[in-house]
């Protein structure tokens, strides 16, 4: 496979993974947050039986048991509290905002980094923390101080940032799973797991009636085959391709199209606009993220 492919291919990675925010808003006041999350990985559970013929089962049952606490950590973070996390956030926030807040993962992971894997962060990459930090607290904020003493409106971008800090916690603690496992193995692991331990009991607590899911799964079918099938499955292998193919820092780069992707297609299925404090907390989180990423020499130290 050409790198030129592998550039495409991620690039679809992360127009997926944008969609999937504008989907989230788009369906939120017929599809409650839970619900989406449910039959998301529902049929992800569903299309992954085939894997069943191409995997070890006893092997991955062994290890499942031998590593129960980290597989079903990473299981309840990846699976059922990301996606559920983000769901909730995009009923009370756009998805623009969405999008940009959670640009700030790749600063999330290098700060977790540091705590968990001892990961040393030069002076530039403090200085790319404070900046990015500085501009996702513009954005929360709406570019007006003064708002940091009325809360209502940050309830949105808060599940934002909870969701963003699951997903990171998720990314560094990842590094530890059993080496045996293969990334098809670790993936079919976390999705039974974080499906069935932790987000079916969940859904089954609220009292959904079967009418209203049968309903529910009429109407928005088309909407739980994309995010099954594109920002799940798909994303899935280009992203490890892409890891595979030409290294983790190069690929984990195509992230911060997320926020260009996602913009314009806010813009154009959700009629969202952007606003200056969009585009100024955006040049920020960019700015830092930069520094923090990609300045190889320590200019600051």
């Amino acid at each position: 496979m050409s790198t030129q492919r592998v550039y495409i291919l991620l690039a679809l990675c992360v127009l997926f993974w944008s969609a999937n925010f504008i989907i989230g808003r788009y369906i939120g006041s017929d599809v409650e947050p839970l619900e989406l999350a449910f039959f998301r990985w529902i049929f992800v559970v569903i299309l992954l039986i085939p894997s069943f013929f191409i995997i070890d089962i006893k092997k991955v049952i062994s290890i499942f048991k031998k590593n129960f606490i980290l597989l079903s950590f990473l299981s309840l973070l990846g699976i059922t509290l990301f996606n559920t996390l983000l769901y909730i956030a995009l009923q009370t926030t756009t998805a623009t905002n969405a999008l940009l807040i959670n640009s700030i993962v790749p600063i999330l992971i290098l700060v977790l980094s540091f705590f968990i894997l001892k990961t040393r962060i030069s002076k530039m990459q403090t200085f790319g923390i404070l900046l990015s930090t500085f501009g996702v607290v513009f954005l929360v904020l709406k570019g007006n101080i003064l708002n940091i003493f009325t809360i209502e409106f940050t309830t949105g971008d808060m599940w934002v940032l909870s969701s963003s800090l699951a997903w990171a916690t998720y990314s560094v603690v990842v590094k530890f799973k059993p080496k045996e496992l293969t990334h098809l193995e670790l993936f079919v692991t976390v999705v039974y797991v974080g499906t069935f331990l932790f987000l079916i009991p969940w859904y089954l607590y609220q009292g959904y009636t079967l009418e209203r899911e049968v309903n529910i799964l009429k109407n928005n079918w088309h909407f739980f085959v994309y995010v099954s099938v594109f920002p799940s499955l798909l994303s899935y292998y280009f992203w490890h391709n892409g890891i595979h193919r030409i290294g983790a820092e190069k690929t984990g780069q195509f992230t911060h199209l997320m926020p260009i992707f996602g913009s314009i297609q806010a813009f154009l299925f959700l009629g969202e606009t952007l606003k200056y404090y969009h585009i100024i907390g955006a040049i920020f989180i960019a700015i830092g993220i930069y520094l923090s990423l990609f300045i190889k020499k320590k200019i600051l130290e």
